[in-house]
């Protein structure tokens, strides 16, 4: 498998005061008449994230920034809450009317950089509010995920459903402190989830963190791509039968381009179908401080 790059779609200007910055981990919700909204993690000026979108026009291999959101679908939690330092896009699950958004919840530390949960907003109808379900996380720290979890991605398949999430398997005083793993979790509602600590995708020599997992139904088996960093990230791909137990492949498909936005660090991939194609919507430099790109499959 391979991918072309189309270029890059969007990368905030700072006019607004809850968007200065950033355009991280994008998700296509796939809508009429050839739109596509794109939904996207970006920063304020105490660098806390916000949810929003942009809409782009998708023909092929055209596209066009068409319309972009004028206040974030989802802002920071209450103080004291578990996504009171920022929320973060993990995944999204049409249901019916509903559209399910997974997503990140931000606490800063003071012993280490940072604690994550996963919480849930729901919007009703085409363009509703996004509601939280719960103040508190639908997923937090336990037994087996003691220090963090990261970005979700959720599939609803043969009637369970199959989340696979990032978890740290241990911390430190500095980001680079860390040994970040996939793990595997599943459920009958969406809501109460079951884990017993299964890594889907472990760590390679060199690396401290594998992360942002998106996978697909294909064929019999499951696609999976991700996110891997040493020093810096790069795409990684891999299959499984079950889901569960994964072969890593050793190409993505996509690499970082040889001068630009894109040309440091490639990273937080999610894909999508769309008039009969499939493209790829990835992040650049700075972890989305310029931006997302699209790639369409070859």
């Amino acid at each position: 498998m391979s991918w072309r790059k189309m270029g890059k779609v969007y990368a905030p200007d700072g006019r607004y005061k809850w968007g200065r910055t950033h355009a991280a981990n994008p998700v296509a919700e796939d809508r009429d008449a050839g739109i596509v909204r794109i939904y996207f993690g970006t920063r304020d000026e105490q660098n806390r994230t916000h949810v929003s979108w942009v809409e782009i026009h998708l023909d092929g291999e055209q596209f066009a920034v068409v319309r972009e959101a004028e206040e974030p679908v989802l802002a920071p939690g209450p103080l004291g809450g578990f996504d009171d330092s920022g929320v973060s896009v993990g995944c999204l699950i049409p249901q019916g009317d509903r559209l399910l958004l997974y997503y990140l919840g931000w606490n800063l530390g003071v012993t280490v950089p940072w604690r994550n949960s996963i919480g849930l907003a729901v919007r009703t109808g085409l363009d509703g509010p996004f509601v939280r379900h719960s103040p508190a996380p639908i997923i937090d720290r336990s037994a087996v995920d003691p220090f963090t979890l990261s970005y979700p991605c959720i599939v609803c398949d043969g009637g369970r459903w199959h989340m696979w999430y990032g978890s740290n398997l241990r911390w430190g005083r500095h980001e680079s402190d860390m040994d970040h793993v996939i793990k595997y979790a599943w459920s009958d509602d969406g809501i109460s989830w079951q884990r017993d600590g299964t890594i889907a995708i472990d760590l390679q020599p060199g690396e401290i963190a594998v992360c942002r997992p998106w996978v697909v139904r294909e064929g019999d088996g499951w696609r999976m791509w991700f996110c891997y960093r040493g020093e810096v990230y790069r795409l990684g791909t891999a299959t499984s039968i079950d889901g569960i137990r994964w072969q890593k492949s050793p190409e993505s498909g996509l690499d970082v381009s040889d001068d630009g936005w894109d040309s440091e660090m490639i990273g937080y991939p999610s894909a999508f179908a769309h008039g009969g194609r499939r493209y790829l919507l990835y992040n650049g430099n700075c972890y989305g401080q310029t931006g997302f790109g699209l790639a369409i499959e070859e």
